[in-house]
């Protein structure tokens, strides 16, 4: 009697999974206002420190040409550790997410801040008369995420 031994491989597959840190909140405005004039309402009806910070440079078209330039505003709560960033959509060459086209602005929340605040927020930029809408935005729904990263 014969036993025929044999040896089965089993390969095994492993998947590379990243996981894009999207820890911020963001609320998408749209306002027909200059960047520095969005700002002035920001900071008068809100209370805010927005000031002006070198350009945002993306490579939104992989390395085929220069970097695309965003303007962006900055302000910081001590009390919460909270940095706030103001946006812009439309840059030097294109738009810095693309699939939203209406927006004009971003207002991205790092750190700490409850739905509270962020409600309160949201709603104090509706009432501000210059700016037509604005309103939370899930990043990990958004395609061009990553262009937020920086």
């Amino acid at each position: 009697m014969y036993f025929c031994s044999s040896k089965i491989r089993i390969l095994t597959k492993k998947i590379l999974k990243f996981e894009i840190d999207l820890d911020f909140a963001l609320i998408a405005i749209t306002a027909p206002l200059r960047d520095y004039r969005l700002c002035y309402f920001i900071n008068k009806y809100l209370n805010f420190d927005f000031k002006k910070i070198p350009d945002l440079a993306v490579d939104i078209y992989q390395g085929t040409i220069e970097p695309a330039h965003f303007s962006i505003y900055h302000t910081h709560w001590e009390t919460t550790e909270t940095d706030f960033y103001l946006i812009a959509n439309k840059g030097s060459d294109g738009l810095l997410i693309p699939e939203m086209r209406e927006v004009d602005y971003f207002l991205m929340i790092r750190n700490f801040i409850d739905e509270i605040d962020l409600n309160r927020i949201i709603s104090s930029l509706n009432r501000i008369q210059e700016i037509l809408a604005a309103v939370k935005i899930d990043p990990k729904k958004i395609k061009s995420r990553e262009n937020l990263l920086f």
